[in-house]
């Protein structure tokens, strides 16, 4: 039987808050300000990141982009092993796809399944002049030619390990740390 312990704090807030500072700085640089730019996060710990990506942009030039929420949920393709009755949450984008830029953003990319899933649903709802990734934590073993735009960390993992994003508006706490599953 295995356990899953704390190995390492990998972010503190102050890290997780210069992470997402540098990450809206590159938004902007790349996309040549925030025109016809829109921020969808990932339900869960993508929505509460894509949000405060969107304060800092706005701190910096003056206008925020619009946010949006997305479930993923039905587009996985491991549903069959969930849950018989998987919960789907509802999906907000209030702004319409079509010729927008969209910045997908998401605490970690592992797989690239995630990210998979959720190109599929933004495509069945519209159709974005370009979508890019950004992620607090890139931690390799991808299974899907998928790579991040944006990344605050790259953290080089085994795959008994996981790292865990916890956030202050979900968790009530403000941190990242990395932990392993141990055998008793």
């Amino acid at each position: 039987m295995s356990k899953l312990v704390e190995k390492t704090t990998l972010m503190d807030a102050q890290g997780i808050q210069r992470a997402l500072t540098r990450i809206a700085h590159e938004i902007i640089e790349k996309n040549k300000g925030v025109q016809a730019v829109a921020l969808v996060g990932i339900r869960t710990r993508g929505v509460p990141l894509a949000i405060r990506l969107a304060e800092i942009i706005e701190k910096i030039e003056g206008r925020r982009p619009p946010v949006g929420v997305l479930d993923i949920t039905l587009y996985r393709d491991d549903l069959s092993t969930l849950s018989h009755q998987p919960i789907v949450h509802e999906t907000k984008l209030p702004f319409v796809l079509d010729d927008v830029k969209i910045i997908l953003v998401d605490d970690v990319l592992f797989t690239g399944r995630t990210v998979r899933a959720a190109l599929d649903a933004l495509i069945d709802i519209g159709r974005p002049t370009s979508i890019q990734l950004a992620v607090l934590i890139d931690r390799g073993h991808r299974e899907l030619p998928i790579r991040a735009d944006y990344v605050g960390k790259n953290v080089p993992t085994s795959k008994r390990e996981v790292v865990s994003v916890q956030l202050a508006s979900v968790d009530s706490i403000e941190q990242v740390v990395l932990q392993e599953f141990v055998d008793e």
